[in-house]
């Protein structure tokens, strides 16, 4: 099973290449942290989980949120793009990735999706 896990947040022309992985591969399920900006104005594909959280929070509090949304639902392989976002999104990311246990590979786009 093959998930993404991608941060859509702040970064001008990030959400391009968000959109780009989302579409170079076969997905089971997509996951995007975002914002209230992004919930409103990015149309995700029907197999997309949109992960609201609030950038002004602490690390630990958007931590927690992505817990509670990817607990349980991640297993197999699961890519994960930071293009997107700020480093306390990342940080948060990574953290509770690393918390529930969930193996993971970086990914970018490049003409192509490549692991890195």
């Amino acid at each position: 099973m093959a998930h993404l896990v991608a941060c859509l947040s702040t970064g001008k022309g990030t959400w391009l290449e968000v959109s780009a992985l989302i579409t170079a591969h076969n997905w089971d399920s997509i996951y995007l942290i975002t914002n209230n900006f992004g919930k409103e104005n990015f149309k995700p594909k029907p197999n997309t989980k949109l992960i609201v959280i609030n950038p002004e929070g602490s690390i630990d509090e958007i931590k927690k949120t992505i817990i509670l949304e990817l607990k349980n639902k991640l297993s197999g392989d699961v890519a994960i793009n930071f293009c997107s976002g700020s480093g306390k999104e990342h940080m948060a990311l990574m953290s509770a990735l690393m918390q529930i246990g969930t193996g993971l590979r970086l990914i970018t786009f490049d003409k192509e999706l490549k692991e890195i």
